[in-house]
């Protein structure tokens, strides 16, 4: 199993930013497993931010709910997750894992800047 994510290294504030998790080697619709976002800056430790179960069922961290939405495309085995009116403050190393948190992205990072 491997998983990459993709994302604009660069955003400009308020804008819409979009990560997508490339899952190779199961289908994201196998099992119950669930299919999260995680983020790390260096003010914070690790944020769990959002999954989407294997049936399609979404959760959203409370602190994000208001402007996160993920969704997943299940011809491309792909994941994304949109963030909405993006600031500095959501300036991290975006990674994208398999929960029971047993396979991991290498992690992307995004600078959120003007």
């Amino acid at each position: 199993v491997q998983l990459q994510e993709s994302a604009p290294g660069l955003i400009e504030p308020s804008h819409t930013l979009s990560l997508t998790c490339t899952i190779s080697g199961v289908p994201i619709t196998s099992n119950v497993y669930y299919w999260s976002w995680i983020r790390q800056s260096p003010a914070k430790s690790l944020e769990w931010m959002a999954a989407i179960a294997s049936s399609g069922t979404t959760y959203y961290s409370p602190s994000l709910k208001s402007r996160a939405s993920i969704s997943r495309d299940t011809s491309k085995n792909q994941f994304t997750l949109q963030l909405h009116s993006v600031t500095p403050e959501d300036t991290a190393l975006y990674y994208c894992a398999r929960v029971p948190w047993d396979y991991w992205g290498q992690g992307t990072q995004v600078t959120v800047s003007s």
